[in-house]
């Protein structure tokens, strides 16, 4: 369990809690959680971190009236950068997101601007949206990739429990360097608060000594009883893997289930700011 469970920060969130939804706009419904809580038990300094990246979110179900009190629906896109102060807590998110639903708005750029003014305040940076027909969204296709799947290796585990140390010689004895491009779809954990299951397939590219493939696989596979939100898993496991292997260069990217009409896409890397337009088959 992370040491922030009890965070006076996190006692508030109506995460885990009985609540009533709103069909009424309301923008007071959006709570953050200040990404400190689990970099501060990483080390990590806002202004020194050692990765680039965002959180790319999709809502499935977003839907408000037009001026005549037609239903309209559409697919969101939402990106918060790994720099924000905060990240939006997901059940206050679908909450939100629910209270457009009996609420008129005159056009989609009404609406769109409406999500990225609440959101950005919320996360405290700049929020990019993008609305989209709900027939005709490309981020969302499905697309072929090249990455290697270990998900097959013949292991033996014993660790449900989170375990770093499975890193610790993951590479000690290779000399030659590579560049590989992994996939696990084997990654479960579980949320902070409520302790739901989270399901995600996870892509590493990196570029230095050759991490063990059993060694990786038994690390991501440790995750399964940890409790901690996506966005800081993703960033554990980036500071993980860069602090027990020798690695030029690193991404990581989850690509979560979605829960309640959401999915959470978090993306770290040493080179890249934008996450890849990746989607798989289980979203």
């Amino acid at each position: 369990m992370s040491t922030y469970t009890n965070a006076k920060e996190l006692s508030n969130l109506v995460l885990g809690k009985t609540t009533d939804y709103c069909s009424q706009y309301n923008p007071e419904l959006l709570q953050a959680v200040p990404r400190s809580l689990n970099r501060d038990s990483l080390g990590l300094k806002a202004e020194q971190l050692p990765f680039v990246g965002e959180d790319v979110w999709y809502g499935y179900e977003l839907s408000w009236l037009n001026d005549k009190g037609k239903p309209v629906v559409a697919v969101a896109e939402f990106s918060f950068p790994c720099t924000s102060a905060n990240i939006v807590e997901s059940k206050s998110f679908k909450l939100y997101l629910n209270s457009f639903n009996q609420t008129k708005f005159s056009s989609w750029q009404q609406v769109e601007s409406a999500l990225s003014a609440d959101l950005s305040a919320t996360a405290d940076a700049i929020a990019n949206v993008k609305l989209f027909p709900v027939n005709n969204c490309p981020a969302l296709a499905l697309s072929a990739d090249n990455a290697l799947c270990i998900d097959d290796l013949d292991v033996e585990i014993n660790h449900y429990q989170l375990a770093p140390e499975i890193l610790s010689t993951a590479n000690r004895n290779q000399e030659s360097q590579v560049e590989e491009y992994l996939v696990c779809h084997l990654l479960k954990s579980n949320c902070l608060i409520t302790n739901q299951p989270d399901w995600a397939s996870i892509y590493i590219n990196y570029r230095g000594k050759q991490i063990c493939h059993k060694s990786l696989l038994k690390y991501l596979i440790s995750f399964r009883q940890h409790n901690e939100f996506h966005e800081q898993c993703v960033e554990r496991i980036f500071c993980d893997i860069q602090r027990f292997c020798e690695i030029k260069s690193l991404s990581v990217f989850a690509r979560y289930t979605r829960r309640g009409g959401l999915d959470i896409n978090p993306f770290r890397s040493t080179i890249e700011k934008k996450a890849p337009k990746l989607r798989t088959l289980r979203q």
